[in-house]
């Protein structure tokens, strides 16, 4: 690829768009592949008369990524257990981008993983990456008037079930912190301190390594999960990384990435606990991944 190519310099947004939509690193990639041969198709003569080329290729990859994502749905209708986005290591800057770090938080992405593929990319092509309703309207394929009122509805559901964020950064990492240190203590009662009543764990295996398949709801019921980590994973090493944009965690043990774990916050305590343990969806969280929008 030519350095001076649009797509080139526009490379790590249209990755973060594709992953925004997808939830999945590797579809991601393939989508950025795909759409990379689509761009690379219509010649260097047309490629030159394209007037916004970041707006031209965020719809080759919205178009590309929305029929990934029917596919996708049925494939994750057969998913053993429940499912959870794949987490990624990102660089220091996402994080101090307050609102694009929540936008792409495992726990956002859960949210909306509860949207149609079209409310989805209604969402994420207006709220995050700021596109005009004409451009939404031109990548999905919907009229302006329709894009309105599915941007409408896909905020309004959005805002029902999205975490509440409510403490900083430098505190989100004080409680993890506590998290880490009572976890690898069998501090049953520091655990008890750090997590909200009703704080809720979900866990992806994959149905291809131990997870627990339905969501844990309540603090005792979680700590009880904890209770014998030291005896389960003796050789493991809980440390803390940065996590799509947020405070996580991940446990080693003999030195490969065996768990990751994301969190949600609220007032100060920590009110939902997301662990991937799915070992496809691990690969990402060795090295760290640039998003920007």
């Amino acid at each position: 690829m030519n350095a001076d190519d649009p797509f080139v310099a526009h490379r790590s947004l249209l990755f973060t768009v594709a992953y925004e939509l997808l939830g999945s690193a590797a579809d991601a990639e393939d989508v950025v592949q795909e759409s990379w041969l689509r761009w690379d198709g219509i010649g260097a003569d047309a490629q030159a008369a394209v007037r916004d080329p970041r707006a031209y290729l965020v719809r080759i990859v919205t178009r590309q990524a929305l029929n990934r994502l029917r596919t996708l749905a049925r494939r994750r209708e057969q998913y053993v257990g429940e499912w959870l986005p794949e987490p990624l290591l990102t660089t220091p800057d996402v994080a101090e981008d307050v609102e694009f770090a929540e936008s792409v938080s495992l726990a956002m992405l859960t949210v909306l993983e509860t949207l149609t593929p079209t409310e989805r990319a209604v969402f994420v092509l207006g709220d995050v990456f700021g596109l005009r309703f004409q451009e939404i309207a031109e990548a999905t394929g919907k009229s302006v008037a329709a894009v309105r009122q599915i941007a409408h509805r896909a905020r309004s559901h959005v805002a029902a079930r999205r975490p509440r964020m409510q403490v900083d950064r430098t505190e989100q990492q004080r409680v993890v912190d506590r998290f880490l240190a009572a976890v690898r203590n069998g501090d049953l009662q520091a655990l008890m301190d750090v997590l909200a009543p009703d704080a809720v764990l979900i866990a992806d295996g994959g149905g291809v390594v131990q997870a627990v398949r339905q969501p844990v709801v309540g603090a005792k019921k979680i700590c009880n999960l904890f209770r014998n980590f030291g005896r389960l994973a003796p050789t493991g090493v809980l440390e803390p990384m940065m996590l799509n944009g947020a405070p996580g965690a991940r446990l080693l043990v003999d030195g490969q990435v065996d768990t990751v774990v994301g969190f949600a916050f609220d007032d100060g305590r920590i009110s939902r606990i997301l662990t991937v343990r799915n070992p496809q969806k691990l690969s990402r969280v060795a090295e760290q991944t640039t998003l920007n929008r």
